[in-house]
């Protein structure tokens, strides 16, 4: 077993225009003083990083790696959700989505989709280039717009949907694999990729490609009533990323899963600061733990109610006391009474 490494923080909720989230060493040394060890990176935000320069230029690289452990923290991992939502955009959501794109290809979709491509293998060697070995995104959406069918969906609309998923998606997780970077889908409301049977239709698709990992978020689990411990046990051979966010799922006499297009703080389900939720931690830290997970416990805040400075303050000593020193022998190991050939085959009788 292998004890997870943390605490981590995402920066994409608290970059912004004032000191100290303007910049990527002023983060850092904030998140440093909080008690974090590592640092998850926006690629789509340039106060953190250009990141077709990092793949380019290793040189460039190291500077930024150089930036980060100035701070005495680590690079945990970079993130691509927002160029991965546009890998695979319904027609539907066009307009909705064409913020995170530049401007020079807003409102050309298929323009749009090749530049969103080629930030995917910019962010591989990138993540080559600083040494790390996962990397976060969104797998976008084809099919979200018909998830509760009304009218019925077409037959064959979803195999020809993750079809072409699959399609987009195979020569990225090639490239990822060229690299020697598994790439891991936040299971995610909104993407095709939402849940664990989607993502045993899209796994099929791209014939399982050793690439196709998950970004395990227990939070996006609480909000729409699935086992969130239970799919650690499916598919704990993919979680090779960790998002620790918790939620909580109230529902009433008039509201439930959907939400009746409240706002945040007003939905039956909402994420909140870490300990405020219902998430069960303590089991998922074991879970994984048990599982082997060899990677980081990251904070993403996303809470309705408290100040992001205040979650962030709370986030890193809430994962270091989760986080499980495991064990290097077996507890009953003063009982042992050693390899003996003989003696199992007499206590077998034979």
């Amino acid at each position: 077993m292998t004890t997870i490494k943390g605490p981590g923080i995402f920066l994409a909720q608290f970059m912004g225009d004032t000191a100290p989230f303007n910049s990527l060493e002023s983060i850092c040394k904030w998140a440093a003083s909080l008690g974090f060890v590592g640092v998850q990176i926006p690629s789509w935000d340039a106060r953190c990083i250009d990141l077709q320069k990092a793949a380019e230029s290793k040189t460039y690289a190291d500077e930024i790696r150089g930036i980060v452990e100035a701070s005495g923290l680590q690079i945990t991992e970079l993130s691509t959700h927002l160029q991965g939502q546009l890998v695979a955009v319904n027609p539907a959501y066009d307009d909705l989505f064409n913020g995170f794109a530049p401007e020079a290809v807003r409102g050309n979709a298929s323009a749009r989709t090749a530049w969103a491509v080629q930030q995917l293998k910019y962010a591989a060697k990138a993540s080559a280039n600083l040494g790390l070995n996962a990397h976060a995104t969104f797998s976008g959406a084809l099919l979200w717009q018909t998830v509760y069918p009304w009218p019925q969906r077409p037959a064959g609309l979803v195999e020809t949907g993750f079809t072409e998923l699959a399609k987009r998606w195979l020569p990225i997780l090639d490239e990822f694999d060229k690299q020697g970077i598994d790439l891991c889908y936040e299971i995610h409301p909104g993407e095709d990729l939402h849940d664990g049977i989607s993502y045993e239709l899209f796994l099929e698709k791209v014939n399982n490609h050793k690439r196709a990992c998950l970004l395990y978020d227990p939070s996006h689990f609480v909000l729409q009533c699935l086992d969130y411990k239970i799919f650690i046990d499916h598919y704990h051979e993919r979680i090779k990323m960790f998002h620790v966010k918790d939620a909580e799922f109230n529902p009433t006499g008039k509201q439930g899963v959907y939400g009746g297009y409240q706002s945040w703080i007003n939905r039956a389900g909402r994420f909140r600061s870490l300990g405020d939720g219902q998430v069960d931690f303590k089991t998922i830290f074991s879970k994984l733990a048990q599982y082997d997970y060899t990677g980081w416990a990251v904070m993403e805040w996303e809470c309705a109610i408290k100040h992001p400075e205040t979650g962030a303050a709370e986030g890193a000593p809430f994962i270091k006391n989760h986080i499980i020193r495991v064990t290097d022998k077996a507890f009953d190991d003063f009982a042992a009474t050693g390899a003996n050939d003989e003696l199992n085959k007499k206590i077998l009788g034979f």
